[in-house]
């Protein structure tokens, strides 16, 4: 026998014994792919978030259309453009989540399809090496008859394999030119998304600008405010004092608005009622329910409260990265005490609510408020910076941080 014709009889026998094995199907432990499966619940929570933020949108427009005075219904209508801004952020998150999903799928489909085809390729080298000699080199040539006589027997007892595996490979195929299409659609989906998303931004802008307008005449105020405030954020020595400068500045406006008007002199000597407790008083005797409140940003939690960092700070807060740029929203309704940098923190908000509640935000790269602007649940405070976005919101009670995941998740 020629040595390429025998190289070719134990290729085709050792491609023919491999088209004999069937191939084990994938496990269910191949089929649990944790990178897949946290792309999942990365998809599920954005869907999630995205049509949160779609009926927060849906009732503040309606909100803005029912009130009567301007500045309510400006501030309605930027919360509701902030949300919108939010849900197409969301949905940008899903759409990038559901690529590296079929990422993910088309790196292991191919992987198996490689698999598949390699008994196929082995027995197709096999015949081409066999098929090299004229087939009338057969009656010349000792023991070729028997050869060929043994390579049919093997071709017809393998054949329905082969006809099975071919099958197979065209199912695989098709599977593959599925997901190259539905990676097209989410790509798609994606550019849509992100065209969304400069349009919500560029309404936003609109309302702000036409805010900036119709409150011209209160600007020389608010840049003495802001500038009041910047120059005491120079002179505290860190945070925490200077939120609690600002905190005895609440106190002593809640005061000042509490405090009785003049009193009628009583028909009679000794018969004047006792005045009813003030605002400021009520709030002093015991602790009271935090406002409503939800996180400012979309994000994942990289650090909650207590924690400690790798310079040895606790956390009073918790921290969430977000997507550059993500908008950054009031997380409860209330006034802006400081709106400015400060020392290493970028850009911060300080929000006063009712009865002692404050929020700290920091890790801002543009501001959208000043000092003294009115907020509701929902506005525009400014936009996430850096390259890598961190964003911290604390929540403080007469300036005691309080953990606010309990109160966010409604216990």
């Amino acid at each position: 026998m020629a040595p390429d014709r025998a190289r070719g009889i134990r290729l085709m026998c050792c491609a023919m014994a491999l088209l004999g094995t069937a191939m084990p199907g994938e496990t269910p432990a191949a089929r649990v792919d944790p990178a897949i499966m946290e792309q999942q619940r990365a998809m599920g929570v954005a869907q999630k978030q995205a049509r949160a933020a779609e009926r927060r949108a849906m009732q503040l427009e309606r909100q803005a259309r029912a009130m009567r005075r301007a500045a309510d219904r400006s501030r309605a209508e930027q919360a509701a453009a902030a949300a919108a801004i939010q849900g197409a952020e969301a949905r940008i998150a899903a759409a990038q989540a559901r690529i590296l999903i079929i990422d993910r799928l088309r790196a292991r489909q191919r992987a198996r399809l490689a698999e598949r085809q390699g008994p196929i390729v082995r027995l197709t080298a096999a015949l081409q090496t066999m098929a090299r000699r004229p087939a009338a080199l057969a009656l010349v040539q000792p023991g070729s008859i028997d050869d060929m006589i043994h390579v049919r027997s093997l071709l017809g007892t393998a054949l329905p394999e082969i006809r099975r595996r071919t099958a197979g490979l065209r199912a695989e195929v098709d599977r593959a030119d599925a997901l190259r299409r539905q990676a097209d659609v989410a790509v798609a989906a994606l550019r849509h998304e992100q065209d969304q998303l400069h349009i919500e931004q560029r309404a936003l802008a609109r309302l702000e600008a036409d805010q900036r307008r119709q409150s011209q005449g209160l600007v020389d105020d608010a840049m003495t405010q802001q500038d009041r405030m910047i120059a005491m954020g120079e002179k505290a020595r860190d945070i925490a004092s200077l939120i609690e400068q600002l905190d005895e500045q609440s106190d002593i406006r809640v005061r000042l608005a509490s405090l009785d008007g003049p009193r009628l002199r009583p028909a009679l000597p000794g018969h004047a009622s006792l005045p009813a407790p003030s605002a400021a008083v009520a709030m002093l005797q015991g602790v009271t329910k935090p406002p409503r409140y939800r996180l400012p940003v979309l994000g994942r939690i990289v650090s909650g409260m207590g924690e400690v960092s790798d310079s040895g700070v606790r956390a009073r807060g918790i921290t969430l990265a977000t997507a550059r740029n993500a908008q950054v929203v009031a997380p409860a309704a209330g006034r802006v005490s400081y709106a400015g940098p400060f020392r290493s923190y970028g850009g911060i908000v300080i929000v006063d609510h009712e009865d002692g509640w404050s929020t700290l935000v920091t890790g801002l790269g543009r501001l959208h408020v000043r000092t003294g602007a009115e907020l509701i649940e929902g506005s525009p405070i400014g936009t996430a910076g850096g390259g890598s976005p961190r964003v911290t919101v604390e929540l403080r009670h007469r300036g005691v941080p309080v953990d606010l995941l309990p109160i966010v998740s409604g216990q």
